[in-house]
């Protein structure tokens, strides 16, 4: 890896690490050299995971620290901040890959107790993370990237599951204005990207053959940190990158040429969709 907020010896702080992506990354990282911080609220996976992560770093065990973490409560955040800059003293690269979906076709208009769980972890989680860790990185005056794990899900905002999506919506424009607000700090070193996943197998499933794996996914993010892109934006084995860009910029049609929104779900639309024929880059 050549971009310096990842260089060898250098910090990752990883929420969500217990399985998934954020497993995925976590290894790398280490196996890269980086010590690695590791958050989860599933403390026996979290314990599995962090003993696999320091197989492959470096120093071993003394590059992993694990901390038991729910993302959604500041406390808990704000600890874990302190657990890290305790232990390493710096951060490179902070992941907040933390998320919680309710499952299934949760509706707009119930369910508020799972509601408030979802945006606990999947937008709360997030917000908590940067605001806890990202101040005292510029700091450092060093390079760091942050990553805020988003979804498509979060842009095209697909029928079912609408917790999920909201969370998700809220994470792609909180990370559009970190971004925009830290390349207007004198002097600031950090960098704000969105991961924004295909359909990727999940921790403990198996994978299906139109998956990506955990592992393709981070080596398309390292890639895009090196090349100083702010969306990552991923396919998978069954929706291409062109796919992608049509059916987001579709979505963004439905505002600018006042259609009803989710347009792309009501059938009338069927054959418009089919013919839409953008051009891409």
């Amino acid at each position: 890896m050549s971009h310096p907020s990842m260089a060898p010896g250098r910090v990752a702080v990883v929420t969500g690490a217990a399985g998934g992506i954020g497993r995925a990354a976590s290894n790398y990282y280490a196996s890269q050299g980086m010590k690695v911080c590791m958050a989860d609220i599933d403390e026996e996976r979290l314990s599995v995971c962090a003993e696999e992560v320091a197989q492959n770093a470096k120093g071993g065990a003394d590059d992993v620290l694990m901390m038991p973490t729910d993302s959604g409560r500041r406390e808990d955040i704000l600890a874990f901040k302190d657990a890290v800059f305790d232990r390493f003293g710096e951060v490179g690269v902070l992941m907040n890959n933390a998320a919680f979906g309710i499952g299934g076709s949760a509706s707009a208009l119930d369910d508020f107790v799972g509601w408030q769980r979802s945006l606990d972890v999947t937008m709360w989680g997030v917000i908590n993370g940067t605001q806890a860790f990202v101040p005292t990185m510029i700091a450092q005056g060093t390079s760091c990237a942050v990553v805020n794990t988003s979804s498509k899900q979060g842009i095209t905002l697909p029928p079912g599951n609408t917790p999920y999506n909201v969370g998700k919506a809220a994470v792609k424009a909180y990370t559009e204005l970190l971004q925009h607000e830290l390349r207007n700090i004198e002097g600031c070193q950090v960098t704000a990207h969105m991961l924004v996943p295909g359909w990727t197998t999940r921790a403990g499933g198996e994978k299906r053959p139109g998956q990506w794996t955990p592992d393709q996914v981070v080596v398309r993010l390292v890639g895009a940190i090196e090349r100083g892109e702010f969306y990552v934006i991923c396919p998978d084995n069954d929706v291409s990158s062109e796919m992608d860009s049509k059916r987001i910029l579709w979505s963004a049609g439905d505002i600018a040429y006042n259609r009803p929104p989710l347009s792309r779900w009501q059938g009338d639309y069927d054959d418009a969709f089919e013919k839409f024929d953008p051009p891409l880059r």
